[in-house]
């Protein structure tokens, strides 16, 4: 496990990118390509670690495809951890407790598109939120899934647990919750917390192969489908 990732656990119009949803730290990387919306986590050196700025930033980049009309998104990162969590130093003065976590769930969940978390690595802490948000979560083989909140100190976001439980179970849920569980890949996979494990090259691939009848539909289409399925 990455030293920066150990430290780090406390808890981005048609094919242009969106330099105004990157933030103070240049880290939150937004493009849309042909009704597709790309959001990209890319602060590798801290273990894409969040801060209340990218958190903020992250927001406006799911408020920006709302107004868009996207009919697919999918949330992602760079280098082989998807996020830690808070970053460290901010958990220390109060991230943690910061309705910004709940507030980005909450935009990603009300989204009407196909929303996909493809996590290029190791999900834990306070970013399990905007993935379990997601409609569908694919992960690579060496992902790992863990949310300890009970060792911490904290409370989970408030619609982090019902959201978990909906996908594994409460019995599972609390195994991660409460138990403090680190979850392998392919453990995820038969939960059901994750949908499918595919490569690490593989990753966008098949992110855009599992958005590729939404981008093929009209937006009210993929709306009304996801209305139905909620």
């Amino acid at each position: 496990m990455p030293k920066t990732f150990r430290k780090n656990i406390a808890c981005g119009i048609c094919g242009t990118v969106s330099p105004g949803l990157q933030g103070s730290n240049r880290v939150i990387h937004s493009v849309t390509e042909d009704g597709l919306a790309i959001v990209t986590i890319d602060r590798p050196d801290k273990a894409n670690s969040l801060t209340a700025g990218m958190l903020r930033d992250l927001t406006d980049a799911f408020d920006r495809i709302a107004a868009t009309g996207c009919r697919a998104a999918v949330l992602t990162a760079t280098g082989r951890v998807f996020s830690a969590g808070a970053d460290l130093d901010e958990a220390k003065v109060g991230l943690a407790l910061s309705p910004e976590w709940e507030r980005l769930s909450g935009r990603v969940a009300s989204l009407s598109c196909l929303t996909i978390a493809a996590l290029n690595g190791t999900l834990a802490g306070g970013a399990f939120g905007m993935a379990l948000a997601c409609d569908l979560r694919i992960a690579v083989p060496e992902a790992r899934f863990f949310y300890p909140v009970m060792r911490l100190g904290f409370l989970p976001q408030r619609s982090d647990p019902f959201r978990l439980a909906r996908l594994v179970g409460p019995a599972r849920a609390k195994m991660i919750l409460m138990a403090g569980q680190r979850i392998e890949a392919p453990e995820a996979l038969s939960w059901g917390l994750i949908d499918r494990i595919v490569p690490p090259t593989d990753l966008m691939d098949a992110a855009r192969a599992l958005a590729g009848d939404a981008l093929s539909a009209a937006p009210d289409h993929v709306a009304a489908i996801k209305a139905m399925v909620v």
